[in-house]
This record gives C-alpha cells, sequence and structure tokens, in this order.
C-alpha cells in the first residue's frame, strides 16, 4: 500500500496531481512535469536528512494513486498531508494508507503527534478526517501550533492525532476482533 518515493512514478503521479479536484489541496505543487522531478527529488533528499517522511500511496496492482507526507517535523510532531488522484476517490483508498502510515510513523520513527489542518472550505477533507476515529480537534489545546497556521485569519481547523490516542484505538480494536471474532473498522 506505500513504498519509498520514486522518481520514475513521477509521471504517473504527476498526471493524478494536476486534476482541477486534487491539485488545490496538494502542498507540494508543481506546474510542469518538470518541476515535479524537482520536487520529488527534493523530497527524496530531503526525506534521506530525515526533514520529513514521504510515501507513495499504491493500488492493489502497485501502482501509484498519490502521495503522504509528514512535514515540519518539530519535537516528534509533524503535519500530514496526504493526496488521491480523482479515479480513486471514494475507494477506501486514503484510510488505508493514512493506517499504515500512521503505524510506521508511530511504531518505527519516533513521532508523538500528527497535526492535520484542513481548510475550514474543504468539505472532502474534513469529511475524512472526521472519520478517523482517534483524532481530536486542536484548535484550543494546541493554541500556537493553531495561531502558526492561521497567522492573518482562521481559515484552518487544526486536529491532532496522538500516538497514546491512536495506539489505544489500535489495541481496543484487537481487543473487540478477539472477543467478538468479527472484523472491527
Amino acid at each position: 500500500m506505500l513504498k519509498m518515493r520514486e522518481l520514475h512514478e513521477v509521471p504517473v503521479l504527476y498526471e493524478l496531481m494536476t486534476h482541477p479536484e486534487v491539485f488545490p489541496y496538494v502542498r507540494q505543487k508543481a506546474n510542469t512535469v518538470d518541476e515535479f522531478y524537482f520536487v520529488t527529488k527534493q523530497t527524496i533528499e530531503q526525506e534521506q536528512n530525515n526533514e520529513l517522511i514521504s510515501r507513495t500511496i499504491l493500488d492493489e496492482f502497485q501502482q501509484p494513486i498519490g502521495t503522504i507526507n509528514l512535514f515540519d517535523i518539530e519535537e516528534n510532531h509533524g503535519f500530514l498531508a496526504t493526496w488521491i488522484g480523482k479515479p480513486y476517490f471514494g475507494k477506501g483508498y486514503n484510510r488505508l494508507a493514512k493506517e499504515a502510515f500512521f503505524d510506521e510513523l508511530f511504531y518505527t520513527h519516533s513521532i508523538d503527534g500528527i497535526f492535520m489542518k484542513v481548510r475550514k472550505t474543504n468539505v472532502r477533507s474534513l469529511k475524512a478526517v472526521l472519520k478517523l476515529p482517534y483524532i481530536a480537534i486542536a484548535n484550543q489545546t494546541y493554541p500556537g501550533v493553531f495561531a502558526k497556521v492561521n497567522p492573518d485569519e482562521e481559515i484552518y481547523d487544526l486536529f491532532v492525532i496522538s500516538k497514546e490516542n491512536y495506539i489505544a484505538y489500535q489495541q481496543f480494536t484487537h481487543t473487540e476482533t478477539l472477543a467478538t471474532g468479527e472484523v472491527v473498522s
């Protein structure tokens, strides 16, 4: 479902990223495929320098369909940015990719919290975020971070996934699965 970013994926990802329903919400925008090669190369280098964590999201046929990233890592917290191509909307890839990424961040890396800033007008992203059972609104609990993402006016809501909430949820669903023999989602 996830893999390290590679330059050979650029043409496919660029085509998916430039769709008008995707492009406005992409953090690392590029207006040409050459520019996207450059951005991807920089991303790979920044990961090698432990400045960010970036993965390519794959479908069941191992084809690239989007990216998921943790940017601006400070004090074991970072900002999540993810996008999936339009043909893959509504097919469950977003949640699967996030949970695989969160597992990696919390169990493999030293990440304690994942911030998500969501534009108040981005209904699709707000709905997706609110489906995550381990997320908390952070506008008031992290006032410094909230002010940083909204320096002039309140454009974004701030959410946080703490390592504790995520692991507790995973343990709860695992316990429920063992107790009932049913898969809980």
